[in-house]
Order: structure tokens, then C-alpha cells, then sequence
């Protein structure tokens, strides 16, 4: 998926690793009854489980296709991102989480684009090869209060 609008249109796997195609690697979710409740459940979630705090970069995985990043179908999702991106920002900040590599949320908050969807072998990557290198873990499990 890409941020930018000028970005090359259905780019191969290769093309994306090489980090000159304008797209970053990303989970498309598709909710059937999206509610602000399950968006904002969705949100946290994704920041518990990732390191948004390096720019474009999820451990030894480096690139701009591994940036930190939301992509929101409506302004509401946009609002509601925002203020949970806030929220852990002020948490860092007050040094409730510590988990992270840095202190700055660097996630981008932008519209959703076009999605292409990865080549079959890069389908569910984690379930095909359980010993595979992720950088994804839980940080904390719990969201911190404020």
C-alpha cells in the first residue's frame, strides 16, 4: 500500500523491497460492521504489538516499505487513530511504556490508497514458516490508563 499517490502502480515483491516504489508492506482489514468501539480496539492492538517508534523500521528490517503506519477509510477512523496515537504518545512520555526502541510515535496517519495484495508466498508469511524472523511481539498487553 502506498502513502503517496504517485507511487508505482502494483508493484512487484522485489520492487517494493527495494524501497524506491512509494509503498509500504501492511495488513489490509477489512471490518464487515466497522464500529468507532472495534476501530479503536484495532488501533491499540497494533500498537502494542509493533515498534512505532522507529522511522521506517521494524527491528533488523530497514526501509521506507517498513514504516509505522495507519491507513483510515473516513475522518472519524482518522480522528479516533490519532487520539489513540496521542494517548500512547503522552503514556511514553510519562514513562508508563518503556518497551519501545525510542520515545517518539513516528506512525504516519493517512487515507486509505489503493492495496495491492503481496504474492502468494508472502501471503500469511508467519503461518507458512512459524520459525521465521518477526519482529512483531507484544510490547505491554494491557492499555496504559491516563
Amino acid at each position: 500500500m502506498s502513502p503517496n499517490e504517485d507511487a508505482m502502480k502494483n508493484p512487484s515483491y522485489r520492487q517494493v523491497c527495494s524501497g524506491t516504489t512509494g509503498h509500504v508492506e501492511v495488513l489490509n482489514i477489512e471490518l464487515n460492521q466497522p464500529t468507532p468501539e472495534l476501530f479503536q480496539s484495532l488501533i491499540q492492538f497494533f500498537f502494542t504489538f509493533h515498534d512505532p517508534t522507529t522511522l521506517n523500521r521494524q527491528g533488523n528490517d530497514v526501509g521506507t516499505q517498513y514504516a509505522s503506519i495507519i491507513f483510515c477509510s473516513d475522518s472519524k477512523q482518522k480522528e479516533i487513530a490519532n487520539r489513540i496515537k496521542m494517548e500512547l504518545q503522552s503514556a511514553i512520555d510519562d514513562g508508563k511504556i518503556k518497551t519501545y526502541q525510542s520515545k517518539q510515535v513516528m506512525t504516519g496517519i493517512v487515507d486509505y490508497m489503493d492495496f495491492y495484495e503481496a504474492h502468494e508466498e508472502h501471503q500469511e508469511y508467519l503461518f507458512k514458516n512459524p520459525l521465521g524472523y518477526c519482529n512483531h511481539r507484544y510490547r505491554f498487553r494491557d492499555w496504559p490508563e491516563l
